[in-house]
């Protein structure tokens, strides 16, 4: 499939089919924490980047099985409101295949936009970002493409709350030394009382980031942030890592790339590009589940591919 990765096992959504909608990695931030990677698209051009038509063709063709899902996500290698055909996209799936929710993760910063915010409006629910309100560590943290800014961010997600009418779910994202101090969390806490988000969810480093020197936020100070923000009801959903100082790949990673390499075959760039992944954590995953016997290699003209053997549960 080219546009459709997953089904996923997503730490906050269960079982997520997630629906790609740009050429990685185009957004209208260059995040410093991005664990999909730097961006090398920084835009906020609104276009058809894919197909509209093709996107929808695959989703019939897999959802028509009705496998089972807890949820439909639009997330993937960039921002999805960037893609002129989302409204569309929604529209049918909410008509032909109502039994899946909806959601659209999103950094929000386009929602300012009365044309965007509608297109929108038919999902189930909505996860946007606001990792700061300050603008100068709106900016350290985003490096956003021009014209985006805090004040326009602050602007959409406002009017989102008074028009639709699912849920939001504000992610906020704790990058220590940079956006944890109590006079920023204050202020993100202040911002909530106007957007008025269903939850917020606190996250947290959990792969590699864009940048290197970028910190994984412990679960301590993850729960004090949490204690903070209140009255707002928030859930913890960025963990630090088992084991400090290991490269640890978590369960929900391994069943991801089983669970694609289980309806075709993959390279190892195929699986990185469709998870969002480092290679360098696929290719450790390959490693693990070869030498399990839970998949095999087979050489083909583009290179190594990845087949999950028949008798691995």
């Amino acid at each position: 499939m080219k546009f459709l990765f997953g089904p996923v096992n997503s730490r906050r959504l269960g079982r997520s089919l997630g629906i790609d909608l740009l050429p990685h990695k185009t957004c209208t931030l260059n995040c410093i924490y991005c664990e999909c990677g730097p961006t090398t698209n920084l835009t906020t051009e609104v276009r058809e980047y894919v197909p509209t038509d093709a996107v929808i063709e695959e989703l019939r063709g897999f959802l028509s099985a009705r496998p089972p899902l807890d949820i439909v996500t639009f997330a993937g290698s960039g921002e999805p409101t960037l893609h002129s055909g989302i409204g569309r996209i929604i529209d049918f799936l909410k008509k032909e295949f109502p039994e899946y929710p909806v959601a659209i993760l999103t950094n929000g910063t386009l929602l300012w936009q009365g044309k965007i915010r509608r297109s929108l409006l038919g999902a189930d629910i909505i996860i946007p970002s606001l990792d700061a309100v300050s603008a100068d560590l709106f900016d350290t943290i985003g490096r956003p493409a021009p014209g985006v800014n805090s004040r326009l961010l602050m602007q959409g997600l406002i009017k989102l709350r008074s028009e639709f009418t699912g849920k939001i779910y504000l992610e906020v994202f704790i990058i220590p030394g940079v956006n944890d101090s109590d006079n920023e969390l204050n202020r993100i806490r202040e911002a909530c009382s106007l957007i008025m988000p269903d939850r917020i969810q606190l996250n947290a480093l959990d792969r590699p980031g864009s940048e290197d020197w970028v910190e994984q936020a412990t679960g301590k100070r993850l729960e004090e942030i949490s204690t903070l923000l209140q009255p707002h009801m928030v859930d913890v959903v960025g963990q630090p890592a088992a084991l400090p100082g290991r490269d640890d790949v978590s369960a929900d990673k391994v069943d991801a790339v089983i669970a694609t390499i289980g309806r075709r075959p993959s390279t190892a760039e195929d699986l990185s590009r469709a998870l969002g992944m480092r290679m360098v954590e696929v290719l450790k995953i390959m490693s693990s589940l070869t030498d399990r016997g839970v998949v095999e290699k087979k050489e083909m003209e583009r290179g190594t591919f990845y087949v999950l053997k028949t008798n691995s549960s």
